[in-house]
């Protein structure tokens, strides 16, 4: 028996095989292209990420030898936020993606916040009223010329990227989110479990396009016999940042994780009911098996591979991502530079749409080495500030951080985020907990496991990172590395 995890994100599509252990039996992986047709846009082709998806799985399948027939169950994981929308009937795209990153609806936002819709917004979805989140996406993709016409009609759907690749798997037979995907949307109440009428109200979104939701495992569709040879059943469907955190393991109160990939995303399980949280920090549906829903406090990180692949392109500082690490150790210490990649905005705790990046204490004695460790070094404060919030709001300080994602394997990166929070950082051997995670829930839909309990924690053991720097010293570098992101703020006027 085998589970298929399907792992759509930013920057490529990749498909891995796993046995009922865990192991990983193969992989398929496809890169994908993001566009940027003006400053803080970013957008990616609908075809491509269904191309890319597709391609990965039939890599992955060609790599280990099986076939769709010899696979028990598929789940999905997908980059969140990111907003479609396509032809009911054909099934065609009526526009460009716009991707989780893109910054174009900040000023709609800024709008809606200094009109005090806020608090409503938060209280009901557990979000900030941010452009990172898919409601004025969808907004500003239904103000295109006749698209809204069509979507009143019911001639259109949308749906975040989970919802296109089921759409596309099944033939069309099928329009679906889960609760992690919904939840995300800025239009799905987390108390209710449904979409919200005033908010759909407020952002003038007709309901016929939203697409039914879905528990996160258990049977959702089959796929399209045509496509795949023979029906196989898709078990689980969840948001990229949940389903590692169920990969990682991290199923109890107070556990949490950190996935560094385009961006960096940090979640702690919080337990069954919404904890409200503190400004600068959202609440999220971290999965709902069967009838049970459990929830995270989550802080989003915008750049934090992203910011590593700037010193690579534009800046030229580096050849390849991998030699961050040793171009970072060529220097002592970073002599009071500090960068603040905020290249699209800041996200938590600040979620300030209008942040730009910054290189701050600049000597000349600074070289290109000093800019590459500050830029490691960043991603690692910005960790900092998500979970001072987070141990405050929720009155728990963890006792690790998990943590996964290809920035992981910089060990310089991992020692400096183990010193700066002062806990030690578990690095598990497992690489892709998101993949993973997605494949536990799905084999947890199709009944090869009976509950969460059971299923095997293969990323409790690993690579273990100890605070070595002093307190005092970690601190006062997290002080500046705050006196830094202060002169980045509010840079861009709405």
């Amino acid at each position: 028996m085998y589970l298929l995890a399907l792992d759509q994100g930013t920057t490529s599509s990749r498909a891995i095989i796993f046995s009922l252990s865990g192991t990983i039996v193969a992989t398929g992986q496809v890169p994908i292209i993001q566009r940027y047709p003006e400053p803080g846009w970013v957008e990616q082709a609908p075809a491509e990420i269904w191309q890319t998806a597709w391609g990965s799985m039939t890599l992955a399948l060609q790599s280990s030898g099986l076939e769709f027939k010899d696979i028990t169950a598929i789940g999905i994981a997908n980059q969140r936020e990111t907003t479609l929308l396509w032809d009911r009937e054909t099934g065609i795209s009526v526009a460009p993606a716009i991707v989780w990153q893109c910054r174009r609806t900040a000023p709609r936002c800024q709008k809606l916040v200094d009109e005090g819709w806020e608090p409503l917004i938060r209280e009901r979805t557990g979000l900030v009223l941010d452009a990172y989140f898919s409601a004025t996406k969808l907004e500003w993709l239904l103000n295109l010329p006749g698209l809204r016409d069509r979507a009143q009609r019911g001639e259109l759907c949308f749906g975040t990227v989970d919802a296109w690749l089921t759409y596309n798997l099944t033939g069309g037979k099928r329009h679906v989110t889960d609760v992690t995907n919904a939840s995300r949307t800025l239009l799905y109440n987390i108390h209710r479990h449904a979409w919200d009428s005033d908010l759909l109200e407020l952002f003038n979104i007709p309901p016929q396009i939203l697409p039914e939701v879905v528990p996160s495992s258990g049977f959702i569709a089959m796929t399209d016999s045509r496509l795949t040879g023979t029906e196989v059943p898709i078990t689980a469907m969840v948001g990229d940042q949940t389903a590692a955190l169920f990969g990682q393991g991290c199923i109890y109160l107070g556990m949490a994780k950190n996935t560094y990939g385009t961006g960096a995303f940090l979640l702690m399980h919080t337990g069954t009911n919404p904890t409200p949280t503190l400004p600068g920090l959202l609440t999220t549906m971290a999965a709902q098996v069967g009838q049970e829903t459990s929830y995270a406090l989550e802080g989003s990180i915008f750049m934090a591979g992203a910011a590593i692949d700037w010193l690579k392109e534009p800046m030229g500082f580096i050849l390849s991502a991998q030699d961050s690490e040793k171009v970072a150790l060529s220097v002592e210490d970073v002599e009071d530079v500090y960068v603040v990649p905020a290249f699209v905005g800041l996200g938590s705790p600040y979620w300030d749409g209008f942040a730009r990046g910054a290189v701050v204490g600049l000597s000349r004695n600074t070289g290109p080495a000093h800019i590459v460790r500050a830029t490691l070094e960043s991603i690692a404060y910005q960790t900092r500030d998500v979970l001072n919030l987070m141990t405050v709001s929720s009155g728990r300080q963890p006792t690790e951080l998990r943590v996964d994602g290809g920035v992981t394997r910089n060990r310089f990166l991992m020692q400096f985020q183990s010193d700066i929070l002062g806990v030690p950082v578990l690095r598990s051997h497992m690489t892709e907990t998101t993949a993973l995670g997605a494949a536990y829930l799905a084999g947890l839909g199709v009944g090869i496991w009976n509950s969460v309990d059971q299923v095997p924690d293969t990323c409790s053991t690993g690579d273990l990172f100890e605070p070595k720097m002093t307190r005092t010293v970690a601190d006062q570098k997290y002080q500046r590395w705050q006196d830094a992101v202060a002169r980045s703020r509010h840079w861009v006027q709405p």
